[in-house]
């Protein structure tokens, strides 16, 4: 059995710190260079649509949730026990995407963060061993290929090291676009994870652990350098520069923060499961979330995920509403990078101390934003109440 890490200070555990800004020109790379010129789909809007995804997982007959593939992590029982006799599991996931910020090295420490998530989201705050996926761009002359793909190998190693693990492996190869993930993997008893399916029941109360609005965020920011027509008819009259570069810094501090403290907090406060909020929008991991409960052979249960209330960056609302949701924020379904955990608890005392103990260790709020319920007949596995109330941070 792997030797269990001791657990970093508080202040320490999700680098929610304040980083500096980037300086192209201090790494020897032209004033104008922006990561996210090299690319035409950014961070987790690069995945295949959810109903694509569905549809081919269908194909091969399967479904997310099933005891044949997982859902944000491959779950694999091992003939092996620990030293108390408990069978033991092998978790693993993978994950990777295009750059979305400026900046290779905050893109290396989201990337990282990014992967990480999805062990976080079954209750597991420790990696056993990392594996680092990088493509260096052939669109770059060699100096700035080189410079670039070393400053993302740097961030990527940097939160590796934040989350108590390290890289020890993994894969490089040169491609049009640049691309940073890996490969995190975790050896567990049954008791020191929460499956993300099974436990869920009706009454449960939900938390998110991060704002929305991370995929504006980066549209507006490559705007301000690259503008489109929506954003010089409909965003640029209404939104100061000021406004803009604040929710991009905002947003990036955001996606590279580490949800470790919410997978700790799983485990002490019996959470019942979770999901972490990517490229399908919050609504959208939701619903798998909620499907995955009826997917177990056990103990079925047919549950609706009701979400009343959604925190998302102020001026993400603000350009959404402007572009008439064209990114479908205000609908859930924007997708997030490295974004929070979904988490299901017991009761709403549970989740009001859940959240007060984010805040006290992160120093970052989270936030109750739904409840769960039995599913009527045709109903969606999750949905937003008509009237939902947001709450801008």
């Amino acid at each position: 059995m792997p030797k269990r890490s001791a657990s970093p200070p508080p202040q320490a555990r999700n680098g929610a710190d304040k980083r500096a800004r980037f300086d192209p020109t201090a790494l020897g790379l032209p004033a104008e260079f922006v990561l996210t010129d090299y690319t035409r789909l950014k961070g987790c809007s690069c995945k295949l649509p959810q109903p694509k995804l569905l549809a081919l997982l269908q194909a091969v007959s399967t479904v997310p949730g099933q005891k044949d593939v997982g859902m944000d992590c491959s779950i694999v029982p091992l003939h092996h026990k620990n030293e108390q006799h408990e069978d033991l599991f092998l978790v693993s996931t993978t994950d990777y995407f295009f750059p979305s910020v400026e900046d290779p090295f905050l893109q290396g420490q989201i990337g990282c963060a990014n992967v990480l998530s999805d062990l976080y989201s079954v209750g597991i705050p420790e990696c056993d061993t990392l594996l680092m996926l990088l493509a260096a761009s052939t669109d770059m002359d060699e100096r700035e290929r080189e410079v670039t793909s070393r400053e993302m190998m740097r961030g990527f190693a940097e939160r590796a090291k934040l989350a108590g693990t390290h890289v020890t492996g993994g894969q490089t190869v040169m491609n049009p676009w640049p691309l940073i993930g890996g490969v995190a993997m975790r050896v567990v008893s049954a008791a020191e994870m929460v499956p993300p399916a099974g436990l869920v029941r009706e009454g449960d109360v939900l938390v998110l652990t991060k704002p929305l609005g991370c995929q504006l965020a980066v549209n507006l920011q490559q705007w301000l350098h690259r503008p489109s027509p929506i954003f010089e008819e409909q965003v640029q009259p209404h939104i100061t520069r000021e406004e803009i570069e604040k929710l991009y810094h905002d947003a990036a501090d955001c996606m590279r923060r580490l949800n470790r403290t919410g997978a700790q907090l799983m485990l002490e406060m019996k959470a019942h499961g979770a999901t972490d909020v990517t490229g399908f929008g919050i609504l959208g991991h939701a619903s798998n979330f909620a499907a995955a409960q009826s997917a177990d052979a056990q103990t079925p249960r047919e549950l609706t995920f009701v979400l009343e209330r959604l925190p998302m960056f102020k001026t993400a609302v603000k350009a959404s509403k402007l572009m008439n949701d064209k990114y479908k924020l205000l609908s859930g379904y924007s997708a997030e990078t490295s974004g929070g955990l979904l988490v299901a608890l017991e009761s709403e005392a549970v989740a009001v101390a859940f959240c007060k103990r984010i805040e006290e260790i992160d120093g970052c709020k989270a936030w109750i934003v739904g409840h769960v319920r039995q599913r009527k007949e045709k109903e969606p596995y999750a949905q937003l109440v008509e009237k939902y109330a947001v709450v801008e941070v």
